[in-house]
């Protein structure tokens, strides 16, 4: 995993190119609004590379003083399957005690399902709450999905209070206080 804050630009280009091969467009930035988030002292992205320098996989994540949420991690779809992506997260787990928290689609379908498993195999809980995910480019819906935790699954109050961290500080929206 190397040092977060030197992200280069040809490092910076290859992780985007991940991402748009990773994920639907309703879950990722543009490619400026994703390269601003360089500058938010917040967030950090790391890598894996192979032996020439090239990004295999990055895992991109955001920390606040009473947890950590992983926003994005995915590997090269050409090398899916490897552990690559199970040496980033158990690398990142590590680092802190501090709780974790990502979201996932709900277990509706197979591919979502193993997916959530993947991360229950790192010790990763559903918590059974409703949530959706902010628009994150102009123009597009709410996305339903759910949170994981970990190490355990989190009260309602903690949901609560950790959504509300996300909303202002990931996806900069104004939280009402009857929430």
């Amino acid at each position: 995993m190397n040092n977060p804050s030197l992200i280069s630009g040809t490092t910076f280009n290859e992780i985007f190119a991940i991402m748009e091969a990773s994920f639907p467009v309703s879950e990722i930035r543009t490619f400026s609004g994703q390269r601003a988030l360089l500058d938010n002292p917040n967030y950090q992205l790391f890598t894996e590379k192979d032996t020439e320098g090239k990004t295999l996989a990055f895992l991109a994540a955001w920390e606040f003083p009473e947890l950590r949420f992983i926003e994005h991690l995915a590997v090269n779809p050409d090398i899916r399957g490897g552990g690559i992506g199970n040496k980033l997260m158990s690398s990142y787990i590590h680092r802190s005690d501090k709780p974790l928290l990502l979201e996932v689609e709900p277990p509706d379908g197979e591919l979502e399902q193993r997916r959530i498993g993947f991360y229950e195999r790192l010790g990763f809980q559903l918590n059974p709450y409703s949530y959706v995910q902010p628009p994150l480019r102009a123009g597009q819906a709410d996305l339903p999905l759910r949170i994981m935790t970990y190490p355990q699954a989190v009260t309602l109050k903690e949901f609560q209070r950790f959504r509300d961290i996300l909303y202002t500080e990931v996806y900069r929206i104004t939280v009402p206080s009857s929430r």
